[in-house]
């Protein structure tokens, strides 16, 4: 089975990362950082907020069951793409709300969809879409965060 990968960044990766591991389709998550300046970040360093990685999510699926299209549908409706820089209490540019396309295919589409979802939003959508960057895995304890703990979801604030 070919397989395709998607990642986002949308605030709080745990529970980003349980939205899309419970979707049919989704071969592998693996929660990180992208989108910085600093090879091998870490976890701290992410949050200090000076290395321009945002906490993110990549997504191995399988395009024959689950479309990128409908991934991008989970993406947008697990988070609040209106608000910079900031998910609920969580804020800094690594909670930055981002599409990063592998792909052509993966920018029209995302852009179609931004499109598609702002008319029912009352704020302006902030979301970036940008080319894909090198993934950093997060350390071992936030794979799976909420799963190990037996948690389902996190709180997260939707437009």
């Amino acid at each position: 089975m070919p397989t395709e990968t998607a990642t986002f960044a949308a605030g709080c990766f745990w529970g980003v990362e349980a939205a899309f591991r419970a979707l049919p389709g989704v071969v592998r998550t693996s929660v990180g950082y992208t989108g910085g300046s600093v090879d091998d970040p870490s976890y701290k360093r992410v949050c200090g907020g000076r290395t321009g990685h945002a906490e993110a999510v990549q997504v191995e699926f399988d395009p024959a069951t689950i479309s990128y299209v409908e991934l991008l549908d989970t993406f947008w409706s697990t988070h609040n793409p209106t608000t910079r820089n900031r998910q609920g209490w969580d804020m800094g540019s690594q909670y930055r709300s981002a599409i990063f396309v592998d792909s052509e295919d993966q920018r029209t589409a995302a852009v179609a969809t931004r499109d598609a979802h702002q008319p029912s939003l009352r704020r302006k959508i902030v979301t970036e879409i940008v080319p894909a960057e090198r993934f950093w895995p997060a350390e071992d304890y936030h794979q799976q965060y909420l799963e190990k703990r037996g948690q389902a979801s996190c709180a997260i604030s939707v437009a």
